[in-house]
């Protein structure tokens, strides 16, 4: 993203989509978590296909202007630029960083998975992404043999000229201890999605970048 028109550093909840077949569900369960404004969302739905990824991130980007949430595609940036997502998160194996920037613009929000990979992190952002995730961070159902990250990391990546994400097994109780150590966002799936209240959940995640009591 172009420094000179680039907006005030992101803070907060980065929600992430469950794998939900039925695009009706998955608006129906995303709408009043987007009345909450978090602070960009991620559509990701690993088992769809090709066709359900189109219809369920085209009706998300639709959805997410309504409330003015950044949509960010998971893996593939060529399915964000179709259907005009602000972004795209891109993974080992999901294509150059440099190939993706030149296509979506200066503008666009093009993220890097970074595990456990302080290094990793500076090469992509020297290759065009604009923001870092790390982790995991504790043990995830989404990812169980996912790279594990420690908040050492993220102390060490405070010197990092960009946002930093945490994601993995993150919980209100235990993400106030990951922004502490320098996370801008906290990326949650399961954590707001399976909780008995979707809603509470994401305010008490939101609720980790308050100043404390």
């Amino acid at each position: 993203m172009d420094p000179e028109h680039s907006a005030p550093r992101p803070r907060g909840l980065y929600l992430i989509t469950p794998d939900e077949g039925d695009t009706g569900r998955l608006l129906a369960r995303l709408e009043p978590l987007l009345a909450l404004h978090p602070c960009w969302l991620q559509y990701r739905n690993k088992p769809a296909g090709p066709a359900l990824r189109r219809r369920q991130a085209s009706a998300l980007v639709e959805a997410c202007a309504r409330h003015r949430v950044p949509l960010l595609v998971n893996d593939d940036w060529r399915l964000a630029l179709e259907v005009g997502a602000a972004g795209a998160h891109l993974g080992e194996g999901d294509g150059a960083l440099e190939e993706a920037r030149a296509a979506m613009g200066p503008d666009a929000l093009l993220g890097a998975s970074c595990y456990d990979d302080p290094g990793r992190a500076r090469r992509a952002l020297a290759a065009g992404a604009d923001h870092v995730a790390f982790g995991a961070f504790f043990p995830s159902s989404t990812k169980p043999a996912a790279r594990r990250a420690t908040p050492a990391l993220l102390r060490q990546a405070a010197a990092l000229p960009a946002p930093v994400v945490a994601i993995g097994g993150i919980t209100p109780d235990n993400g106030r201890g990951l922004v502490e150590a320098g996370a801008d966002l906290l990326a949650v799936i399961a954590g707001v999605f399976d909780a008995p209240d979707p809603v509470a959940a994401a305010r008490a995640y939101q609720a980790c970048f308050d100043p404390p009591p």
